[in-house]
């Protein structure tokens, strides 16, 4: 089904506006033959008629005051549409995939100066694991998303966003956490499988023989270390977590070998997909990155520790 056309209104707003067909051919530079044939088309496409015509005068029709008020609106958008793309400032929604410790722990400065920066925005944030917001990304439901290594996804783009270092925690009274013999018998508490901090902390666990007790799967932060707390078994974080969430009393955080102690998480998009709101994003990420305290650049130059082995998260 054919729709009204913008240019079409605009002709018959030149008209009202004009207060004839001769004025407003003058107005766009038509003939007046071409004026009053798109006038009759309309006419005739909405079953009404827009202008009384008596004594070789236009006057304006009930039925087109009514469409005058739509295609002023109509076009009034049409130019702001058209300014907003021509200015290149961001605007819409930005769909973003995260975390929940980046969301906890990391995101909030981020997303206040970007909201301060860019208040025509819009963000969506939803939380998931790194495999399920890889799955995300891959179908475009987000627009992007923060996530963790280990993850092989040779088919998106990147960006560094945070080096975090990760920590064991365990119950306050617990002794000998880290023996071998201990570490068997306690529990596994962690978020589900495609989380990459649990795939790191099953990797720990098998590179030194110990098979977890049990796992216990819980959906927040929270829940764990309050699981954790009152002595059901052992989890891993990122400091950043056990900071922002005021841990403090409530466990004992424990190091991590050096190999397994810091991971990266990175911002991940689909190639090919442009977006001026994304793009702003990653230039908050960099000044952000620039703008590091002497602690954060102490942690940058432990990267070199990182793992450099690649490992595929099971989608």
């Amino acid at each position: 089904m054919r729709k009204i056309d913008l240019d079409s209104l605009q002709i018959f707003k030149s008209v009202v506006d004009c207060g004839g067909i001769t004025k407003a051919a003058a107005q766009l530079n038509r003939v007046q033959s071409n004026i009053t044939t798109r006038i009759k088309n309309l006419e005739d496409r909405l079953g009404v008629k827009l202008f009384i015509r008596h004594n070789g005068k236009l006057t304006v029709s009930s039925e087109g005051q009514l469409l005058l008020g739509y295609a002023e609106r109509l076009l009034r958008l049409s130019c702001e549409a058209e300014a907003a793309f021509l200015s290149g400032a961001p605007k819409g929604v930005l769909r973003l995939g995260t975390l929940e410790s980046t969301a906890a722990g990391r995101l909030p400065p981020l997303l206040s100066r970007f909201h301060h920066n860019y208040p025509d925005v819009q963000i969506e944030l939803v939380t998931g694991s790194s495999s399920k917001l890889l799955t995300q990304v891959r179908k475009l439901e987000v627009d992007a998303a923060f996530i963790s290594e280990p993850f092989h996804a040779p088919d998106l783009e990147k960006q560094q966003a945070y080096i975090e270092e990760l920590r064991l925690i365990a119950p306050r009274g617990a002794t000998d956490v880290l023996s071998k013999e201990q570490l068997s018998r306690h529990t596994v508490i962690a978020f589900e499988t495609g989380c990459s901090y649990r795939r790191i902390l099953e990797d720990w666990l098998a590179s030194i023989g110990v098979i977890p007790h049990r796992v216990l799967e819980f959906a927040s932060y929270h829940a764990i270390i309050a699981c954790v707390s009152a002595g059901s078994g052992i989890a891993i974080m990122p400091r950043s977590v056990l900071e922002a969430v005021n841990s403090a009393g409530q466990v004992q955080p424990l190091d991590l070998p050096q190999r397994f102690k810091q991971t990266r998480t990175h911002l991940i998009w689909q190639p090919g997909h442009p977006s001026t709101a994304l793009e702003a994003l990653r230039r908050e990420l960099r000044s952000s990155q620039q703008a590091t305290t002497p602690q954060d650049l102490a942690d940058q130059l432990l990267e070199s520790n990182l793992r450099s082995r690649p490992l595929e998260i099971s989608l």
